[in-house]
């Protein structure tokens, strides 16, 4: 026994370590960045009605400010992730903040419309890259509490959609909607100060045949939390991918001639990770993990529609529709006046929403809280079609933003527990791409047909959309709970 060398993997030592104080740093310098972006997205609830005041702007141009957002977060997304998973989460993040902070602030001296929509469409890019320090952050959290914690990183989205509504309420009515991108903008500012104190991902280290960089992580993991490191030397359980072959000459042993013969990978395999992109995207579309992959898309396009549908719903049937409403009905609703009560009051609901989510994460599973909180949600909307009091309507959109972000939380778990280290950041990052999509079409819908009083045929839309989520959550491959992360594809889950 005495000549076989002991080894431990990333998670044994995750484990040996636990959760301790570098993960609460950890937490709370990407969970600032989780704020941040939700600060961003929430000022589309806001800025809109101003901005179309301002400059006699048509519904449609007004949908686009909230679109072009989202479409820069379909190019971030992806983009990000391709560059966190070829050279480093930190670097990833590092320029996800530069772009925020930077032209966040810049499109508050937008002179026009058009000048707007292209600063917006770059904060959008710079928002993309949310599910890198998503994916940085779970790299560091031991498994068997993984989701638990996930929860509590969730919160941090949470606090930023309360914040972003209390700074507009106190805000918008007297300084207007330029001050309120430029203290939008501050909280990303944060990420670039303590910058320098990150550490990468040692799981990705690994990876990259970095071990002894791993290693160093680890010591002042173990130094933070007063523990102690497992004995024998650090090692991966990462097996050489056949598309790396000419990428890595350390990561595993072997010639890459013999084992490119040995395994019958084609000249495309080879050819894909000469460009990144594609490569990385040729692997989400791989047999063994494209039905993943493809249900991934689906729900994250259907949360993010539904997601963003609801909080903009919330300000459109709030905001300038009581045109629209039976006269019987008017009598009851104050209008605009109530915009920011109404969008801060169901913010609030993001609470208990992550609440839900964590009570349910750990103990009956990934996908079923999913499919549970999907079709929890397609109840609350179903009065929605028709005209409710603005109580009843509040009230609904509070429940089924509750339902709406406990889905979202939970899948943003399972998503990057599903995909292995290699492409973790990418297809993470690629999902968010696809929810961006629903993103963009949402406000389309909430805006464009709400204000056409066509609340009916909005409302039914979400539905048909939440119950196709709810379908693709049960048909997702494999249960996550409690189970390693994965370093390659060919690992076992």
């Amino acid at each position: 026994m005495g000549d076989i060398p002991q080894t431990y993997t990333v998670d044994d030592a995750l484990v040996s370590l636990g959760f301790g104080k570098f993960q609460v740093l950890v937490l709370l310098y990407s969970g600032v960045a989780y704020a941040a972006e939700a600060m961003e997205v929430m000022i589309l609830s806001f800025i809109g009605s101003a901005v179309q005041s301002q400059w006699n702007l048509s519904p449609h141009e007004k949908s686009l400010i909230s679109s072009v957002v989202f479409a820069g977060m379909l190019v971030g997304a992806y983009s990000w992730g391709v560059v966190s998973d070829n050279y480093g989460r930190r670097l990833g993040f590092l320029f996800t903040a530069l772009v925020t902070s930077g032209v966040g602030f810049l499109s508050t001296f937008a002179p026009n419309y058009i000048s707007l929509l292209v600063l917006r469409f770059f904060v959008g890019v710079g928002l993309g890259g949310g599910p890198v320090l998503f994916s940085w952050f779970l790299e560091f959290v031991p498994a068997p509490n993984r989701g638990a914690w996930m929860v509590v990183f969730s919160f941090f989205w949470s606090i930023g959609t309360i914040l972003e509504a209390s700074i507009a309420w106190a805000v918008m009515p007297t300084l207007g909607w330029r001050w309120l991108l430029a203290l939008s903008s501050l909280p990303s500012f944060l990420l670039l100060v303590f910058y320098s104190f990150t550490p990468e991902s040692p799981r990705y280290l690994c990876l990259k045949g970095r071990t002894s960089d791993a290693k160093h992580v680890l010591e002042v993991m173990a130094r933070l939390n007063q523990k102690i490191l497992p004995l024998g030397e650090l090692t991966s359980d990462c097996k050489l991918e056949a598309n790396e072959f000419l990428k890595n000459n350390n990561v595993c042993e072997g010639s890459h001639v013999e084992q490119v013969k040995k395994s019958g990978v084609s000249f495309v395999a080879l050819l894909m990770p000469k460009i990144k992109c594609i490569g990385s995207l040729y692997k989400l579309l791989s047999r063994k993990l494209m039905r993943t992959t493809l249900l991934l898309w689906m729900c994250f396009f259907g949360n993010a529609f539904t997601y963003y549908g609801v909080v903009l719903l919330t300000s459109g049937l709030s905001d300038g529709n009581s045109k629209c409403r039976p006269e019987k009905l008017q009598k009851h609703s104050s209008g605009g006046n109530h915009l920011y009560k109404d969008v801060f009051i169901t913010s609030l609901a993001e609470l208990p929403g992550l609440i839900l989510s964590g009570l349910i994460v750990d103990r009956i599973g990934r996908k079923l809280s999913v499919a549970f909180m999907q079709f929890a949600t397609f109840g609350f909307l179903i009065p929605l079609i028709f005209h409710q009091k603005e109580l009843t309507t509040t009230a609904l959109l509070f429940c089924a933003r509750i339902c709406i972000t406990g889905s979202i939380t939970t899948v943003s778990i399972y998503a990057p527990e599903i995909y292995p280290t290699s492409v973790r950041s990418t297809g993470y990052g690629t999902a968010n791409s696809v929810g961006k999509v629903g993103g963009i079409i949402s406000p389309l819908v909430a805006v464009g047909l709400v204000d056409g009083c066509h609340q009916a045929a909005a409302v039914l839309l979400f539905e048909g959309v939440l119950f196709l989520t709810g379908l693709a959550v049960i048909l997702f491959p494999v249960e996550t709970k409690g189970t390693k992360l994965r370093d390659s594809v060919e690992s076992p889950i």
